[in-house]
């Protein structure tokens, strides 16, 4: 069996996929890959299917090293880059590795995540449906660290894939919510300054919980609340009045109100923005909000429809409007 050795790496690497899903009334987080658009674009240069198993990267790049076998290999995140002893690979194309090789995965220099897939996908054991690690509750195994091997199936028979264009990273639009199960826990006035207002993204966030940083608001009924059931998305509001958007890693419940839900598609693109970065907030309804989910996941389908083979052309493929979403993924 082939493995990724890893020679060097930042704090909190994490093998992760589309999360488990089915067991949050039992208290099990859903955890997986915090932006499931660059899990995707990722895993299709692999040749997976765009929820299979990789690593994710945060912050900084990481370097590995190939035993056992030959293996395919790609990389994505906003600005990162991806070399194989020592010679660069181009952007959105996949690359196969021999044994013996050393890898160079280069920090998302235009985000937070990188996304590091091989083809088969990463083979740790799966716990409850997943093989997503859940840091805090230790389901799905440990963060890696320098020196731990990750398993993976030989790739010796599969072609390098490139694709044309990814998701874009850069835009400025503002984070579409609908409203959350106690928005009339909070004034008029109060809406119009959250949605008025720009928010800071705060160093102290984390997998669980995107702390942001701005103007208060403040609950006409209080803070504290009976516990109920919260999802990756909802945007609490604790006493001090500084929102939070619960991430992929976050609890089951919680006792804070919820002023909005930060609808699936742009929790990935929230999950992008950079520490310090100022982000904004705009209402959509529930059926424009089901209408990006449904147009979301029909981009992640058709991407395989998308790549082809490193130096290759599909005139015919090309032809055909397969797949608007793959270059404006941000509007998802």
């Amino acid at each position: 069996m082939t493995v990724l050795e890893i020679v060097q790496c930042g704090p909190g690497v994490s093998v992760q996929d589309a999360g488990r899903y089915g067991f949050r009334r039992f208290g099990v987080s859903t955890a997986g890959a915090m932006d499931r658009r660059a899990l995707a674009l990722a895993n299709t240069l692999a040749g997976n299917l765009p929820d299979a198993a990789a690593l994710e990267l945060p912050l900084a790049g990481a370097e590995f090293r190939i035993l056992g076998g030959p293996v395919l290999l790609a990389a994505h995140g906003p600005g990162t880059t991806l070399a194989v002893s020592g010679r660069p690979v181009s952007a959105l194309s996949s690359v196969q590795v021999g044994d013996g090789d050393t890898v160079m995965v280069g920090p998302p220099r235009d985000g937070v995540y990188s996304y590091v897939a091989v083809a088969g996908g990463i083979l740790t054991g799966p716990v409850l449906g997943s093989r997503s690690c859940h840091r805090r509750s230790g389901i799905g195994g440990d963060v890696l660290s320098p020196g731990d091997r990750v398993p993976c199936i030989d790739g010796s028979d599969s072609a390098p894939l490139s694709l044309a264009e990814g998701t874009r990273y850069n835009s400025r639009d503002a984070i579409r919510i609908v409203p959350g199960p106690q928005a009339d826990f909070f004034a008029e006035a109060t809406w119009s300054r959250f949605l008025s207002s720009s928010y800071r993204i705060s160093p102290r966030s984390d997998r669980m919980g995107l702390r942001l940083e701005g103007l208060a608001l403040r609950s006409s009924v209080g803070h504290d609340i009976v516990s109920e059931g919260v999802v990756p998305g909802s945007v609490q509001v604790p006493g001090e009045g500084n929102p939070i958007v619960l991430g992929r890693d976050c609890q089951t419940t919680g006792g804070y109100p919820k002023i909005a839900t930060v609808i699936s598609p742009d929790l990935d693109r929230l999950a992008q923005v950079p520490m310090g970065r100022d982000v904004r907030f705009r209402i959509v309804s529930k059926g424009d909000a089901i209408d990006a989910a449904r147009r979301s996941a029909h981009w992640r389908s058709s991407l395989k429809l998308a790549a082809e083979p490193v130096g290759g052309s599909s005139p015919d493929l090309l032809s055909h409007n397969l797949i608007g979403g793959i270059t404006k993924g941000d509007d998802l």
